[in-house]
Protein backbone atom coordinates (compact mmCIF):
# COMPACT_ATOMS: atom_id res chain seq x y z
CA UNK A 1 0.00 0.00 0.00
CA UNK A 2 3.23 2.55 0.16
CA UNK A 3 2.71 4.98 -2.75
CA UNK A 4 -1.22 4.81 -3.38
CA UNK A 5 -2.17 5.75 -6.74
CA UNK A 6 -4.97 3.49 -6.62
CA UNK A 7 -7.64 6.30 -7.67
CA UNK A 8 -7.65 9.24 -10.16
CA UNK A 9 -5.87 11.48 -7.67
CA UNK A 10 -2.69 9.58 -7.30
CA UNK A 11 -1.80 11.04 -4.31
CA UNK A 12 1.16 8.97 -3.65
CA UNK A 13 0.56 8.71 0.15
CA UNK A 14 2.27 6.07 1.79
CA UNK A 15 -0.65 4.54 3.40
CA UNK A 16 1.57 2.03 5.32
CA UNK A 17 2.29 4.91 7.53
CA UNK A 18 -0.28 7.79 6.88
CA UNK A 19 -3.66 8.66 5.00
CA UNK A 20 -4.37 8.98 1.50
CA UNK A 21 -6.58 11.71 0.36
CA UNK A 22 -9.63 8.74 0.82
CA UNK A 23 -8.65 9.35 4.74
CA UNK A 24 -8.10 6.01 5.57
CA UNK A 25 -4.80 3.70 5.56
CA UNK A 26 -5.05 0.05 5.87
CA UNK A 27 -8.61 -1.86 4.97
CA UNK A 28 -11.33 -0.42 7.01
CA UNK A 29 -15.11 -1.10 6.72
CA UNK A 30 -18.30 -0.18 9.19
CA UNK A 31 -20.74 -2.86 8.32
CA UNK A 32 -21.58 -6.23 5.98
CA UNK A 33 -24.61 -7.53 6.13
CA UNK A 34 -27.50 -8.04 3.49
CA UNK A 35 -28.92 -4.56 2.52
CA UNK A 36 -32.88 -4.38 0.89
CA UNK A 37 -32.07 -0.40 -0.17
CA UNK A 38 -30.51 -1.18 -3.24
CA UNK A 39 -32.30 -1.67 -6.86
CA UNK A 40 -34.76 -4.83 -7.47
CA UNK A 41 -32.13 -6.43 -9.75
CA UNK A 42 -29.58 -6.24 -6.77
CA UNK A 43 -31.33 -6.73 -3.69
CA UNK A 44 -34.25 -9.16 -5.18
CA UNK A 45 -35.94 -10.87 -2.49
CA UNK A 46 -32.86 -12.27 0.04
CA UNK A 47 -31.10 -9.31 0.01
CA UNK A 48 -27.45 -7.97 -1.20
CA UNK A 49 -24.61 -8.71 0.55
CA UNK A 50 -23.05 -5.56 1.44
CA UNK A 51 -20.04 -4.60 2.51
CA UNK A 52 -20.16 -0.30 3.41
CA UNK A 53 -16.03 0.47 3.25
CA UNK A 54 -14.52 3.52 5.26
CA UNK A 55 -13.12 6.44 3.33
CA UNK A 56 -13.63 7.93 -0.05
CA UNK A 57 -11.90 8.92 -3.23
CA UNK A 58 -14.51 12.04 -3.25
CA UNK A 59 -15.39 15.19 -1.25
CA UNK A 60 -19.65 15.33 -1.95
CA UNK A 61 -21.07 17.57 0.27
CA UNK A 62 -24.19 16.41 0.18
CA UNK A 63 -23.36 12.71 1.12
CA UNK A 64 -25.81 10.48 2.77
CA UNK A 65 -22.86 8.29 4.71
CA UNK A 66 -20.62 11.15 5.80
CA UNK A 67 -19.53 9.92 8.92
CA UNK A 68 -17.95 6.48 7.18
CA UNK A 69 -17.31 8.42 3.53
CA UNK A 70 -15.52 11.68 5.19
CA UNK A 71 -14.92 10.47 8.77
CA UNK A 72 -13.28 8.01 11.09
CA UNK A 73 -16.08 5.40 11.39
CA UNK A 74 -14.83 2.14 10.67
CA UNK A 75 -13.42 -1.13 11.70
CA UNK A 76 -9.59 -2.36 10.75
CA UNK A 77 -9.96 -5.81 8.78
CA UNK A 78 -7.39 -7.85 7.69
CA UNK A 79 -7.35 -9.23 3.90
CA UNK A 80 -8.18 -13.02 5.19
CA UNK A 81 -11.21 -11.46 7.05
CA UNK A 82 -12.72 -9.92 4.15
CA UNK A 83 -12.69 -12.63 2.25
CA UNK A 84 -14.07 -14.49 4.71
CA UNK A 85 -16.65 -11.89 5.63
CA UNK A 86 -17.58 -12.79 1.21
CA UNK A 87 -18.11 -16.44 1.81
CA UNK A 88 -20.50 -15.58 4.99
CA UNK A 89 -22.47 -13.25 3.43
CA UNK A 90 -23.25 -15.89 0.43
CA UNK A 91 -23.91 -18.72 3.11
CA UNK A 92 -26.55 -16.29 4.34
CA UNK A 93 -28.59 -16.26 1.00
CA UNK A 94 -27.31 -13.09 -0.53
CA UNK A 95 -28.17 -12.62 -3.96
CA UNK A 96 -24.51 -10.56 -4.91
CA UNK A 97 -20.86 -9.56 -2.70
CA UNK A 98 -21.77 -5.82 -2.73
CA UNK A 99 -18.86 -3.88 -2.59
CA UNK A 100 -19.36 -0.05 -1.51
CA UNK A 101 -17.45 2.88 -1.77
CA UNK A 102 -14.48 0.23 -2.53
CA UNK A 103 -12.00 2.44 -4.40
CA UNK A 104 -9.44 3.06 -2.13
CA UNK A 105 -8.61 -0.59 -1.43
CA UNK A 106 -9.04 -1.96 -5.09
CA UNK A 107 -5.88 -3.44 -4.72
CA UNK A 108 -7.00 -5.80 -1.40
CA UNK A 109 -9.90 -6.51 -2.98
CA UNK A 110 -8.70 -7.77 -6.01
CA UNK A 111 -6.00 -9.88 -4.46
CA UNK A 112 -9.22 -11.30 -2.03
CA UNK A 113 -11.13 -11.91 -4.82
CA UNK A 114 -8.32 -13.72 -6.85
CA UNK A 115 -8.51 -16.38 -3.79
CA UNK A 116 -11.67 -16.39 -2.93
CA UNK A 117 -13.93 -15.92 -6.80
CA UNK A 118 -13.97 -19.45 -7.32
CA UNK A 119 -16.23 -20.24 -4.16
CA UNK A 120 -18.59 -17.81 -4.82
CA UNK A 121 -20.95 -18.89 -7.04
CA UNK A 122 -22.65 -15.39 -6.80
CA UNK A 123 -21.67 -12.14 -8.61
CA UNK A 124 -19.35 -9.27 -7.42
CA UNK A 125 -20.86 -5.86 -7.57
CA UNK A 126 -18.26 -2.68 -7.63
CA UNK A 127 -20.71 -0.06 -5.63
CA UNK A 128 -18.44 3.05 -6.68
CA UNK A 129 -19.17 7.13 -6.83
CA UNK A 130 -17.67 6.85 -10.83
CA UNK A 131 -14.59 8.50 -10.00
CA UNK A 132 -12.43 5.67 -11.06
CA UNK A 133 -8.88 5.04 -12.72
CA UNK A 134 -9.51 2.79 -16.04
CA UNK A 135 -6.05 0.95 -14.54
CA UNK A 136 -8.25 -0.02 -11.65
CA UNK A 137 -10.77 -1.09 -14.29
CA UNK A 138 -8.59 -3.44 -15.89
CA UNK A 139 -6.67 -4.92 -12.32
CA UNK A 140 -10.74 -5.61 -11.60
CA UNK A 141 -11.01 -7.73 -15.12
CA UNK A 142 -12.11 -10.76 -14.53
CA UNK A 143 -13.07 -10.52 -10.92
CA UNK A 144 -15.86 -7.96 -11.03
CA UNK A 145 -19.30 -9.18 -12.44
CA UNK A 146 -21.51 -6.04 -12.35
CA UNK A 147 -20.41 -2.18 -12.17
CA UNK A 148 -22.77 0.05 -10.38
CA UNK A 149 -21.36 3.12 -10.78
CA UNK A 150 -22.28 6.62 -10.40
CA UNK A 151 -22.27 9.20 -12.89
CA UNK A 152 -23.10 12.30 -10.44
CA UNK A 153 -22.04 15.55 -12.64
CA UNK A 154 -21.50 17.07 -16.42
CA UNK A 155 -20.36 20.06 -15.35
CA UNK A 156 -16.58 20.26 -13.86
CA UNK A 157 -17.37 23.68 -12.19
CA UNK A 158 -19.91 21.83 -10.31
CA UNK A 159 -18.12 18.54 -9.55
CA UNK A 160 -15.39 20.99 -8.19
CA UNK A 161 -17.27 22.85 -6.16
CA UNK A 162 -19.55 20.04 -5.02
CA UNK A 163 -16.87 16.70 -4.95
CA UNK A 164 -13.95 18.43 -4.84
CA UNK A 165 -13.07 16.46 -8.64
CA UNK A 166 -13.15 19.09 -11.21
CA UNK A 167 -11.80 16.63 -13.62
CA UNK A 168 -15.04 14.61 -12.59
CA UNK A 169 -16.72 13.94 -16.08
CA UNK A 170 -14.45 13.35 -18.05
CA UNK A 171 -12.53 10.67 -15.91
CA UNK A 172 -15.66 9.19 -14.81
CA UNK A 173 -16.78 8.72 -18.52
CA UNK A 174 -13.58 6.95 -18.94
CA UNK A 175 -14.27 4.67 -16.31
CA UNK A 176 -17.41 3.91 -17.11
CA UNK A 177 -16.59 2.91 -20.81
CA UNK A 178 -13.61 0.81 -19.32
CA UNK A 179 -16.11 -0.72 -17.10
CA UNK A 180 -18.70 -1.68 -20.05
CA UNK A 181 -15.48 -2.90 -22.51
CA UNK A 182 -14.93 -5.07 -19.22
CA UNK A 183 -17.84 -6.56 -18.67
CA UNK A 184 -20.16 -5.89 -22.16
CA UNK A 185 -24.24 -5.97 -21.67
CA UNK A 186 -26.01 -6.36 -19.00
CA UNK A 187 -27.11 -9.89 -18.59
CA UNK A 188 -29.85 -11.17 -15.96
CA UNK A 189 -30.88 -14.85 -14.57
CA UNK A 190 -34.73 -16.44 -14.22
CA UNK A 191 -35.27 -14.06 -11.21
CA UNK A 192 -34.48 -10.97 -12.75
CA UNK A 193 -31.64 -10.60 -11.01
CA UNK A 194 -28.27 -8.82 -12.64
CA UNK A 195 -25.34 -11.27 -13.14
CA UNK A 196 -23.51 -9.08 -15.26
CA UNK A 197 -22.87 -5.81 -16.88
CA UNK A 198 -23.01 -1.99 -15.92
CA UNK A 199 -25.99 -0.15 -14.56
CA UNK A 200 -25.41 3.82 -14.01
CA UNK A 201 -26.57 5.62 -11.12
CA UNK A 202 -27.14 9.43 -11.72
CA UNK A 203 -28.92 10.97 -8.64
CA UNK A 204 -30.85 14.47 -9.21
CA UNK A 205 -30.26 17.16 -7.49
CA UNK A 206 -32.07 20.37 -6.43
CA UNK A 207 -31.59 23.02 -9.03
CA UNK A 208 -29.65 21.48 -11.58
CA UNK A 209 -31.96 19.26 -13.26
CA UNK A 210 -30.24 20.83 -16.26
CA UNK A 211 -26.78 19.49 -15.66
CA UNK A 212 -28.67 16.45 -15.18
CA UNK A 213 -30.15 16.06 -18.51
CA UNK A 214 -26.33 17.11 -20.04
CA UNK A 215 -25.15 13.92 -17.99
CA UNK A 216 -27.42 11.50 -19.57
CA UNK A 217 -26.96 13.44 -23.23
CA UNK A 218 -23.00 12.19 -22.33
CA UNK A 219 -23.98 8.89 -21.60
CA UNK A 220 -25.91 8.27 -24.48
CA UNK A 221 -23.05 9.53 -26.72
CA UNK A 222 -20.41 7.30 -24.91
CA UNK A 223 -21.91 4.01 -24.58
CA UNK A 224 -24.41 1.49 -26.78
CA UNK A 225 -27.46 2.51 -23.83
CA UNK A 226 -29.33 -0.57 -25.03
CA UNK A 227 -26.86 -2.29 -23.31
CA UNK A 228 -26.40 -0.97 -20.24
CA UNK A 229 -28.75 -0.34 -17.50
CA UNK A 230 -30.07 3.30 -16.10
CA UNK A 231 -30.82 4.54 -12.45
CA UNK A 232 -32.18 7.75 -12.05
CA UNK A 233 -32.38 8.57 -8.47
CA UNK A 234 -34.94 11.09 -6.40
CA UNK A 235 -33.67 9.90 -2.73
CA UNK A 236 -31.76 13.53 -2.18
CA UNK A 237 -32.14 14.80 0.66
CA UNK A 238 -30.24 17.82 2.36
CA UNK A 239 -27.56 15.96 3.95
CA UNK A 240 -23.61 16.73 5.90
CA UNK A 241 -22.62 20.02 4.55
CA UNK A 242 -25.31 20.34 2.10
CA UNK A 243 -27.93 22.65 4.62
CA UNK A 244 -25.16 25.27 4.35
CA UNK A 245 -25.82 25.80 0.56
CA UNK A 246 -28.75 27.74 -0.82
CA UNK A 247 -29.27 25.47 -3.46
CA UNK A 248 -28.87 22.18 -2.18
CA UNK A 249 -30.73 22.69 1.05
CA UNK A 250 -33.97 21.41 -0.11
CA UNK A 251 -35.80 18.18 -1.74
CA UNK A 252 -35.80 18.01 -5.37
CA UNK A 253 -39.33 18.90 -6.75
CA UNK A 254 -41.45 16.65 -8.92
CA UNK A 255 -41.11 19.11 -11.74
CA UNK A 256 -37.38 18.82 -11.64
CA UNK A 257 -37.28 14.73 -11.24
CA UNK A 258 -39.81 14.23 -14.01
CA UNK A 259 -38.21 16.72 -16.73
CA UNK A 260 -34.91 14.42 -15.92
CA UNK A 261 -36.88 11.37 -16.39
CA UNK A 262 -38.58 11.83 -19.41
CA UNK A 263 -34.97 13.16 -20.27
CA UNK A 264 -33.49 10.05 -19.83
CA UNK A 265 -36.97 8.29 -21.96
CA UNK A 266 -36.54 10.38 -24.77
CA UNK A 267 -33.03 9.31 -25.01
CA UNK A 268 -33.79 5.61 -24.72
CA UNK A 269 -32.68 4.40 -21.40
CA UNK A 270 -33.98 1.52 -19.99
CA UNK A 271 -33.80 1.11 -15.92
CA UNK A 272 -35.32 2.62 -13.05
CA UNK A 273 -36.51 5.31 -11.28
CA UNK A 274 -37.70 6.20 -7.99
CA UNK A 275 -40.89 7.46 -6.24
CA UNK A 276 -41.70 10.97 -3.90
CA UNK A 277 -41.25 8.74 -1.15
CA UNK A 278 -37.31 7.56 -1.77
CA UNK A 279 -36.81 10.99 -0.17
CA UNK A 280 -35.76 9.99 3.30
CA UNK A 281 -33.05 8.23 5.34
CA UNK A 282 -34.62 5.46 6.33
CA UNK A 283 -32.08 3.41 4.54
CA UNK A 284 -28.93 4.91 5.38
CA UNK A 285 -27.62 1.95 7.71
CA UNK A 286 -26.31 2.29 11.25
CA UNK A 287 -22.69 1.93 11.38
CA UNK A 288 -22.44 -0.43 14.25
CA UNK A 289 -20.12 -3.24 12.52
CA UNK A 290 -22.30 -5.65 11.81
CA UNK A 291 -20.91 -9.18 10.08
CA UNK A 292 -17.23 -7.89 10.88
Amino acid sequence: MSRCYQCPRKCGADRENTTGFCGVQGLKAARAALHFGEEPCISGTRGSGTVFFSGCVLRCVFCQNAPLSHGTEGKEITPARLGEIFLELQEKGAHNINLVTPTQFSNEIAAVLEKVKPRLDIPVVWNCGGYESTDTIKRLDGLVDVYLPDFKYADGALSGKYSAAPDYPETAIAAIKAMHDSRGGVRFDSDGMMTNGVMVRHLVLPNYRRDSMRALDMLAEALPISEIRLSLMRQYVPCHKAMEIKELARKVTTFEYEAVAEHAAQLGFIGYTQEKASAGTELIPEWNYEGL
